[in-house]
């Protein structure tokens, strides 16, 4: 239900944030994919630690290709008191400021070497660096403000960023605003909405498996792509206010799973008993398990029309009006099955894990039903103009390599044509290592990589799958 709205977010090290947020009306991202709910700034904080003078490195392309895609990020200032942090994260690309030294040796004779001032003016060069500053403030026990803005060397312009949030007893209240906002789609293209505010109330899961959200956002300015693209901008990020409502109703059931016992925590050694508890509480119990969810979506768009024509107009982008037509109204459903296997505790230091999720996603049944009645042939066109109109199978598997380190692969299977290709094939995979964090009951530091967007990253995640 998340993916309907503006605010999930999907793991990019194109900013310093640390995220980039996933189109509605699109294929739901892949699990992996989704961003850590702490903050990047947070995450640096804690990861710094363990890495050689706090440094993280990160890898991910620009639009200079001078400037490499590796780069390295630290913390560099963080006071706070009791209810407010500052902090101040730089990122540097050391790509281009190598070659410009290797440069200057090559350029000199064979007895001349570069003077100082000859090689420290490139480590004055500002597009090697990026810097963020983040701050929050607790206005009481259950509401925050976060304002942040961050700005790199190689770009023109600042992103800045405001975020309220209230929570209730049974709900949570949210209240973002983003100049300009960075959105990533299905393909991994990256588009940047000039502003973008949300106004969002959303419920917890209650015991029955019921939840519902209702939420406005307003687009204002045409989306520019990040990349090199001429395709046609996605319909949910045109100007325009939206609002939407929608719900889900999740139910599971095990087949079977065994409990944990506390003899099965506890180790009998020569110096008496010890605990030891599992690396990771949400993969303590071996079970088989389906489950599965359905929901439903409503919108209304107000006003963006004359936004779409004079978009239609601009002769520098192959931007075509009958393409960008958007229904002021609309509804929809969704649904996905999902099994499950684990096997293991993930307590032993050696083959105690093994874990694998299936998941079958309808994202829009509207679509889908007008894809299966209009046959085969006509099918493979509108799958191209709409990528929710087919179904997708997510793969998921997790094996323990050692103690707390765990490979993972995520995979998305679409299952139909595209781009030509019949039959059901991989549309997009990540690759990741996590080490569990036995402290934390359910953390882990998990580096990620996807080959479909040549990105990777390092994160903290806790009590998230």
């Amino acid at each position: 239900m998340d993916s309907t709205f503006w605010d999930l977010n999907v793991s990019s090290p194109r900013n310093l944030e640390g995220s980039a947020r996933a189109i509605p009306g699109e294929p739901f991202p892949l699990d992996g994919a989704r961003a850590s709910r702490a903050l990047r700034i947070q995450q640096v904080s804690l990861l710094g630690n363990g890495f050689p003078l706090g440094i993280i490195p990160s890898f991910g392309p620009t639009a200079h290709k001078e400037l490499g895609s590796f780069a390295l990020q630290t913390l560099l200032l963080r006071p706070e008191t009791a209810n407010w942090w500052l902090g101040l994260i730089g990122q540097f690309r050391p790509k281009k400021l190598i070659s410009s030294i290797k440069a200057e040796f090559s350029n000199g004779g064979e007895w001349e070497l570069p003077g100082f001032k000859d090689v420290a003016k490139h480590f004055l060069d500002k597009s090697l660096y990026s810097l963020g500053l983040s701050s929050q403030l607790a206005l009481s026990p259950s509401s925050s403000i976060m304002l942040s803005t961050e700005g790199h060397g190689e770009r023109k312009g600042r992103r800045h960023k405001m975020m309220l949030f209230q929570k209730l007893p049974n709900h949570d209240i949210t209240l973002e605003a983003a100049w300009p906002e960075l959105f990533i789609d299905h393909k991994g293209q990256y588009w940047d909405v000039p502003e973008s505010i949300s106004l969002d109330l959303s419920s917890l899961v209650s015991k029955s498996g019921l939840r519902y959200r209702f939420g406005l956002h307003k687009n204002s300015g045409h989306p520019q792509a990040l990349d090199a693209n001429n395709g046609e901008a996605p319909l949910a990020l045109l100007p325009g206010l939206c609002a939407k409502a929608a719900f889900s109703y999740e139910k599971g059931r095990d087949f079977w799973r065994q409990k944990e016992k506390e003899e099965d925590v506890m180790v009998k050694t020569d110096r008496g008993l010890f605990w030891r508890p599992s690396y990771d509480e949400r993969l303590k119990e071996p079970h088989s398990a389906i489950s599965g969810i359905i929901g439903g979506t409503c919108a209304a768009w107000f006003g963006g029309s004359e936004s779409l024509v004079a978009a239609a107009s601009r002769e520098d982008e192959e931007i075509s009006l009958n393409a960008k037509k958007r229904s002021p109204l609309s509804a929809d459903l969704f649904g996905s099955v999902c099994y499950t296997f684990q096997h293991g505790n993930f307590r032993k230091p050696y083959g105690d894990l093994t874990r694998v999720d299936t998941r079958l996603d309808i994202c829009s049944a509207s679509a889908f039903a007008r894809r299966v009645l209009n046959g085969l042939k006509r099918s493979s066109a509108n799958s191209a103009e709409n990528p929710v109109s087919s179904p997708r199978l997510n793969l998921i598997f997790q094996q323990q390599i050692a103690g707390p380190i765990v490979f993972r692969v995520d995979s998305r299977v679409l299952l139909d044509s595209s781009s030509g290709r019949r039959g059901p094939h991989v549309e997009d995979f990540i690759y990741s290592l996590s080490y569990s964090l036995r402290l934390l009951q359910s953390g882990k530091v998990v580096a990620w990589y996807s080959p479909k967007r040549k990105e990777g990253m390092i994160e903290l995640r806790v009590f998230e799958f």
